[in-house]
């Protein structure tokens, strides 16, 4: 899912423009950087870094809670 608007993550509202919860990895690319984050909620986002700034370009919806063995 790419932000349209470049307001917020559309499942906690947790701003783009803020630093990421969790830097993931970052590539070195040869249009600039390319951040594998997690948001806050749990959200995949890739984001493109370069000479026109930070943009998202995908992000997941945020993974759904897992049950422990103990609790089945």
């Amino acid at each position: 899912m790419t932000s349209p608007t470049g307001t917020g993550c559309p499942h906690c509202g947790w701003p783009d423009g803020a630093e990421p919860f969790q830097v993931l990895s970052r590539h070195v690319t040869a249009a600039g950087l390319t951040l594998w984050t997690r948001c806050g909620c749990g959200s995949l986002q890739v984001r493109n870094v370069d000479d026109r700034g930070v943009r998202i370009v995908s992000r997941s919806r945020p993974a759904t809670a897992q049950s422990s063995p103990a609790s089945r």
